[in-house]
């Protein structure tokens, strides 16, 4: 079993260091948030006073913060210099591609391994260990985390050298986000015709419309009991954590020479859903917006 450390014990941190305590791994922690060290200790994560102390003596160490700006600051704010060489250092934060790849490099310097592995399933995935892990760095990383990751997710990918697990993260979540308002249209079209939620997803669902936002998290009530709409939409992945993911799929879009017209188009869309108050509801909410009317 492996010495871990787990920088960010949030609302996807806290699930995912207590099922790697659930698979017999030593597990060390630290968060600004006392209240979320709480959380996490009552899963049977030992806390530390900083994140470089939480480096310190342990094989592996993982990160899952809100942005780049973070991630690149603990990383140069003394955790690699006092992490013991050849330690591995995972990123399962979801942040810009450049980032990732700045870290790989501090990493690198400091003679560390590293892996970006941003995740895919959300609080329920992290709390279910069923999270897909999308990973880029060198292969020697990957096979060493693989196992780690094994006991957070059911699969786990190698998306290519630095960077590619990120990339890969944005392209699939602008999928997500594109693909969610189309369902959502639909609905709201099939109701101004007069045709029942039922019919149309009875429809769709063995069709050519058939989508995971469909038949996994149709945004109306009825068809897909699990689903966050009959709920009051609560998340789930927050409509705020898909604006701020469709920002950087089109920062990366710029910075490659890419057109996304339907990517910048949804990044508008949740851009207007979460000035309209629900950022905090799940991003299936999005149909409010397209009726007109909020919840």
């Amino acid at each position: 079993m492996a010495k871990i450390s787990v920088i960010g014990l949030g609302n996807m941190g806290v699930p995912m260091a207590g099922n790697l305590v659930k698979q017999g791994h030593e597990v060390a922690g630290f968060d600004l948030v006392a209240t979320n060290m709480g959380q996490a200790a009552s899963r049977g994560v030992t806390g530390r006073k900083s994140a470089a102390d939480a480096a310190t003596d342990v094989d592996i160490v993982v990160t899952m913060l809100p942005a780049g700006k973070h991630v690149l600051e603990v990383y140069g704010a003394g955790m690699l210099k006092a992490a013991k060489p050849g330690t591995l250092f995972i990123d399962s934060s979801t942040i810009d591609v450049a980032s990732a790849r700045g870290a790989h490099k501090l990493a690198g310097d400091a003679k560390m391994l590293s892996l970006d592995a941003p995740v895919s399933g959300g609080v329920g995935g992290a709390e279910a260990a069923t999270l897909t892990f999308m990973c880029g760095g060198s292969k020697d990383a990957f096979e060493k985390a693989k196992p780690i990751l094994e006991a957070m997710g059911k699969k786990v990918v190698h998306c290519g050298d630095a960077g590619a697990g990120q990339a890969a993260k944005i392209c699939n979540n602008m999928i997500l986000g594109i693909s969610m308002i189309g369902v959502s249209e639909a609905f709201v079209l099939a109701e101004k015709l007069g045709l029942s939620h039922q019919a149309l997803f009875d429809v769709a669902s063995t069709a050519s419309g058939q989508c995971w936002s469909l038949t996994s998290y149709c945004p109306v009530p009825g068809p897909v009991p699990a689903s966050p709409a009959n709920n009051n939409y609560k998340p789930g992945f927050a409509s705020a954590l898909m604006l701020k993911d469709l920002k950087l799929a089109q920062e990366a879009a710029a910075a490659a020479g890419a057109t996304t017209p339907m990517g910048a188009a949804a990044a508008q869309l949740y851009g207007l859903h979460n000035a309209w108050g629900e950022g905090g509801t799940d991003f299936s909410g999005i149909i409010h917006l397209i009726r007109g009317k909020s919840q």
